[in-house]
């Protein structure tokens, strides 16, 4: 049973399929065309999550040695995606935590380039921006690296996961070993802290207010 359920698992998504090649035949060519498919989105929620770019990677790493490591013991029982980022969930809770032991350091600003609904690249102009629109830049990418300290470490992760890997409420609850309805509580609740903090800034949930009408221009 547990082979044909691979099979179904590996027809359905293309990432189980190389996984099955490095757990079966230590494909190093597979492992490393997941490593080139994830790297870049592990390191980015990575450093959403712990707001340092050396450690994110340090941890995207750490990642893809653990699934290295447990290849031969790799069963698809979801996606491929779920069950790497339920890795990265439980190596950035322990980060999170052994952060919270340590003296605290200034955090480094997100990588205004790192992908996701919150990133500063389609926000602004490019490279060839103006300094004040840097500035700018720089100044969305403080506020929500402040907005996201405000939540706790549980929240943090999901609304991480939810706003910049686009995972719906089962997605998350499967990474965070969950309920769905626990995931919608966590959600809900750091939606309504990131609101007052982003309210001037970003538009959560609802769609941004309509352009005020120009003063009595048919008048």
């Amino acid at each position: 049973m547990t082979g044909q359920t691979s099979t179904i698992m590996a027809l359905r998504d293309p990432d189980i399929r190389l996984m099955l090649r490095v757990r079966d035949h230590d494909d190093q060519v597979a492992f490393g065309e997941l490593v080139a498919r994830f790297q870049h989105r592990l390191v980015a929620v990575m450093h959403h999550l712990v707001g340092h770019s050396e450690e994110a990677e340090d941890l995207a790493q750490e990642v893809f040695l653990r699934v290295y490591r447990t290849r031969t013991k790799y069963t698809p029982k979801a996606k491929f995606a779920t069950w790497l980022f339920t890795i990265a969930n439980n190596l950035a809770l322990n980060a999170l935590r052994d952060k919270k032991r340590r003296p605290a350091v200034r955090l480094e600003m997100p990588d205004p380039a790192a992908s996701g609904p919150w990133a500063t690249d389609h926000l602004v102009a490019g490279r060839e921006a103006p300094p004040t629109q840097h500035l700018a830049e720089q100044e969305l990418a403080e506020v929500v690296r402040k907005a996201l300290d405000q939540l706790n470490d549980r929240q943090r992760v999901a609304v991480v996961l939810n706003k910049f890997e686009d995972m719906n409420y089962a997605e998350i609850a499967d990474v965070m070993g969950l309920s769905t309805k626990a995931v919608k509580s966590l959600l809900s609740r750091a939606r309504g802290r990131l609101r007052e903090t982003l309210q001037n800034y970003i538009y959560m949930d609802d769609p941004p207010p309509p352009e005020p009408l120009a003063a009595d221009e048919d008048a």
